[in-house]
């Protein structure tokens, strides 16, 4: 038995690989990164790996219409690997409140709304990972699908989302700018001290050229006593 403790939330993960169903040597049924119709989840559905459990679901999600999200996750007290995952709807939880910082800034766009969909999958001792828990229910609309089947991040955000998005976007890349020109600054700082302490040293040198240079002069032209 595997003792767990509760760690932090990861962020989506969409792999490309379809789902087929591969019966073991026991009678069970485990699903496998190879391509098959679409299935439903359900509890007790066994997989051979975490990853597996992963693409699954995200190709139901693709199949349904909404983006699956890679949420929590509990570790092993034994050996800190992965035991247990939760796979949501990308629209579960609620976006934390935060006090805007001008009343001109338009609100960001909602992109989560409290949805309950999700699956709940556990490694067993065997190693195989079965799931213990599946809600189905979405409480927003399913967003359509593209020809091919999938469907791409960007091309599934609203209007508003992409505009959130833009803006993000538009922010890390204002403050990656900053931080360059903070660190050109510096660079150009640090290569004028190495240009002045190089005239310096070469100003020594000469100094000390010439110094020489007179005393060899001084001891030649000296007469001898």
């Amino acid at each position: 038995m595997f003792m767990c403790c509760c760690v932090a939330v990861e962020g989506n993960s969409l792999p490309e690989e379809d789902v087929e169903m591969m019966e073991n040597s026991d009678g069970k049924n485990t699903v496998t990164d190879e391509a098959s119709p679409m299935l439903e989840p359900f509890i007790g559905m066994e997989f051979e790996s975490e990853e597996a459990a992963k693409s699954f679901y995200d190709n139901y999600a693709a199949g349904m219409g909404f983006l699956m999200r890679v949420d929590a996750f509990r570790r092993s007290m034994r050996d800190g690997t992965v035991v247990w995952r939760r796979l949501v709807c990308n629209k579960e939880g609620f976006r934390r409140l935060r006090p805007r910082r001008s009343e001109n800034r338009k609100p960001r766009a909602i992109t989560r709304e409290g949805c309950k969909a999700l699956i709940v999958v556990k490694r067993e001792k065997s190693g195989t990972w079965i799931v213990t828990k599946f809600v189905k229910e979405h409480n927003h609309p399913l967003l359509p699908l593209l020809p091919n089947g999938r469907r791409h991040c960007q091309l599934s955000q609203t209007p508003d989302e992409k505009d959130a998005k833009i803006r993000e976007l538009s922010a890390e890349l204002s403050r990656e700018r900053r931080r360059c020109a903070a660190l050109q600054q510096q660079l150009d700082m640090v290569l004028k001290e190495m240009e002045e302490h190089s005239n310096h040293l070469s100003i020594n040198i000469n100094n000390v050229i010439q110094s020489v240079r007179e005393i060899e002069s001084n001891t030649f032209t000296k007469p001898f006593s």
